[in-house]
């Protein structure tokens, strides 16, 4: 990962295992707490039903003058009497002290000279202690559970950030590629008839190939960057773009000497006029761009189908799944940063155009375009 991957990465793991944590510590804080009552609450009526118990024993004991008679208690629990003649008083009834939890009942009201029945317990600091220590593992265990969780999520969120990062990278390194190219033919053309003092036909020529492969780059970025732009559909003649795009390809042809073979009658389709000598542009260009030398083009127009075959390196079946997608290329002996393709697709979905492609290895490719004829007066 980059700097910038690195960033994102670090921010949504904080991010997202700050606010679990957050989340986690408020909701085992008052889990804690309500336990905590209940807990309270349970100890309490245990220390009032047993002093109730005892005063209920010492009474009866007065009343009919028998001998006291207390049971032993649970174990955890505690009693003892305090009497009338002693001089301890006690200033709450219920309290805690030295990790014991006290209630002092005057319920007895002095029979037996028996002033209070005092219960004591350490049940409920020992459960508080074991409550304590049971919240804190359960969080420690979720917290745990919530930092791997997260760091799955992290290499989830950032896989496909972190490939789409990697298409642009080879992106820019492929148009830099391209560019390079047209852009060393102008500068070694220019230089050589800057010193010749002339300019011969094979100079103006390799500008003028230069050239338009700067241009056609240009059309197909601008293509990307500003796709949303208004369209003016209206009913053209697809047979007068595509001769003027061979025409514009004509030099690159007689470059690497290939032949243009056309069969071709007027076919009539409602789209805008750019967007239509970009889609043919890019499908003749492509089809140069993947011809060795000496092989031939065939491009075939009816009134509601185009075909272009080449004679090119072909593509792999595993990757004319992917051809259309934006920056896959489906050859890597040629050159081409991988939008040409995928701008053909969005064009022909635009136009309502079905497009198939079919391919063999070191035998060429052929893309066949389909759609509904207008007539010229649609």
């Amino acid at each position: 990962m980059n700097r910038l991957e690195k960033r994102s990465f670090s921010s949504f793991l904080l991010l997202y295992i700050g606010s679990s944590f957050l989340f986690l510590a408020m909701s085992g804080f008052w889990y804690y707490k309500a336990q905590k009552n209940a807990l309270e609450n349970t100890v309490y009526y245990k220390l009032q039903h047993y002093s109730d118990t005892i005063s209920g024993l010492i009474i009866n004991a007065q009343m009919h003058g028998t001998v006291l008679k207390i049971p032993r208690l649970e174990e955890g629990y505690e009693y003892f009497l305090v009497r009338t003649d002693e001089k301890r008083v006690f200033q709450n009834s219920y309290f805690q002290e030295n990790g014991y939890t006290f209630l002092a009942s005057t319920s007895p009201q002095e029979h037996l000279n028996i002033r209070y029945v005092v219960v004591k317990t350490d049940e409920y600091h020992k459960k508080l202690l074991s409550l304590r220590k049971e919240v804190l593992s359960v969080m420690t265990v979720i917290f745990l559970l919530i930092v791997l969780i997260s760091f799955v999520l992290a290499k989830l969120f950032m896989r496909p950030i972190h490939q789409k990062v990697l298409q642009i990278e080879q992106f820019i390194q492929d148009i830099s590629h391209e560019l390079n190219t047209p852009v060393t033919a102008l500068q070694m053309s220019s230089k050589r008839a800057m010193q010749k003092g002339v300019y011969d036909e094979k100079i103006l020529k390799n500008i003028s190939i230069s050239t338009k492969q700067l241009y056609t780059i240009y059309r197909s970025l601008s293509y990307l960057s500003f796709s949303d732009r208004s369209k003016e559909v209206r009913t053209i003649n697809l047979k007068e773009i595509i001769k003027e795009v061979v025409e514009f390809y004509s030099e690159l042809c007689l470059a690497k000497n290939i032949a243009i073979i056309l069969h071709m009658e007027d076919a009539f389709l409602k789209m805008d006029e750019d967007r239509a000598r970009l889609l043919f542009s890019n499908l003749l260009s492509n089809a140069i761009k993947y011809s060795m030398p000496d092989k031939r083009i065939t491009l075939t127009l009816t009134k509601n189908r185009f075909l272009i075959q080449d004679e090119g390196v072909g593509i792999e079946q595993e990757s004319l799944k992917r051809i259309f997608d934006l920056y896959e290329r489906g050859s890597k002996l040629a050159g081409g940063f991988g939008v040409g393709l995928s701008i053909v697709k969005q064009i022909c979905d635009e136009a309502g155009i079905k497009i198939e492609v079919e391919s063999r290895l070191n035998q060429g490719s052929s893309f066949k375009l389909s759609w509904e004829a207008v007539s010229d007066e649609s």
